[in-house]
């Protein structure tokens, strides 16, 4: 069940919190002023989420400097714009 709680929670219910989060593995989305304000995650599950990405980009950086090819970012931007264009 998705928690929502007002960001005061936070400090005035910290142990509840940290409970939902770390033992239940839950995020909480927390509000301020009936607005979404943050989401506490643990550790872990944001170690989930950011994982495959750190290692794609890691994958990225190794490549970028094995080739001697460098573009502006016009380029990236023209090329980007153009596949766009071509999938529609």
């Amino acid at each position: 069940m998705i928690q929502i709680r007002p960001v005061s929670d936070l400090r005035n219910k910290f142990p509840e919190i940290e409970e939902l989060v770390i033992r239940e593995g839950q995020p909480v989305f927390l509000t301020k002023n009936g607005y979404g304000s943050m989401v506490v995650l643990s550790l872990d599950k944001y170690a989930e989420l950011t994982d495959g990405i750190e290692i794609k980009l890691d994958e990225a950086d190794k490549e970028a400097q094995s080739t001697d090819i460098r573009y502006t970012h016009d380029e990236v931007f023209s090329r980007v714009k153009a596949r766009i264009n071509d999938e529609r």
